[in-house]
């Protein structure tokens, strides 16, 4: 990974993770907690794709097994960050352009769906036999519920930070196209016409004119 790379996805991880355990953590939701390391992570991953999201996801997760108060085996939670950011990052676009919200949306349940279920897999795996008592449908269905609500207030941003940090022209072009776009649709919403048919109708009635006056001046030297 870049250097720039490096230095943006840990103070993004470390940020998200001060935030997870020390205000989210304490709100007592029921069921499970907002998982903005998660969120973090997919975003990253949609930017760097697969193998910059498996990176990232694997030192999110380690970090988040060593911070306190962590009561988990260490590693556990980066082998589930490492899968997860890894196949987030093979849904990165191609063009580094997302047609919609509709792709991220989906990653996001996805990834909270399965995050939770590998979680609790290689828990059962080691002895963990906590999501029995907590009842893994509803730490399912919460978890989805909260990270798809906390999402568009996290992956967006964090997508642009990374763009920004790449030097990706996309991010310095963005805006720029979007206002384009925007004229252009302003220019040709009123008439239903382009911009190239709005010249060619400009140099019509220029033509049309310039006959008239022609009509006009002939018509007075008769008179």
């Amino acid at each position: 990974m870049r250097v720039n790379r490096i230095l943006l996805s840990t103070s993004l991880v470390v940020v998200a993770l001060v935030l997870q355990v020390s205000v989210l953590a304490r709100l007592h939701l029921p069921g499970a907690v907002p998982d903005l390391l998660l969120l973090t992570v997919l975003g990253l991953a949609l930017v760097y794709g697969h193998v910059g999201g498996a990176l990232v996801g694997f030192g999110a997760g380690l970090l988040a097994d060593l911070a306190p108060p962590a009561d988990h085996a260490a590693g556990r939670y980066a082998l589930v960050l490492c899968v997860i950011g890894y196949l987030a990052g093979l849904a990165k676009p191609e063009n580094g352009r997302l047609k919609s919200a509709t792709g991220p949306m989906a990653v996001v349940v996805v990834a909270a769906l399965g995050s939770t279920m590998l979680y609790a897999g290689v828990g059962a795996l080691v002895g963990d036999t906590a999501a029995r008592h907590v009842g893994l449908g509803s730490l399912l269905f919460t978890a989805a519920l909260y990270d798809l609500l906390l999402a568009p207030f996290v992956v967006p941003g964090i997508m642009g930070l990374a763009r920004r940090a790449e030097n990706d022209p996309l991010a310095e072009t963005n805006s720029a196209a979007k206002s384009t776009d925007i004229s252009t649709g302003w220019l040709s919403s009123g008439t239903g016409l382009r911009i190239g048919g709005q010249r060619g109708g400009l140099r019509v009635k220029a033509a049309r004119s310039r006959v008239a006056r022609a009509g006009r001046i002939k018509g007075v030297k008769r008179l």
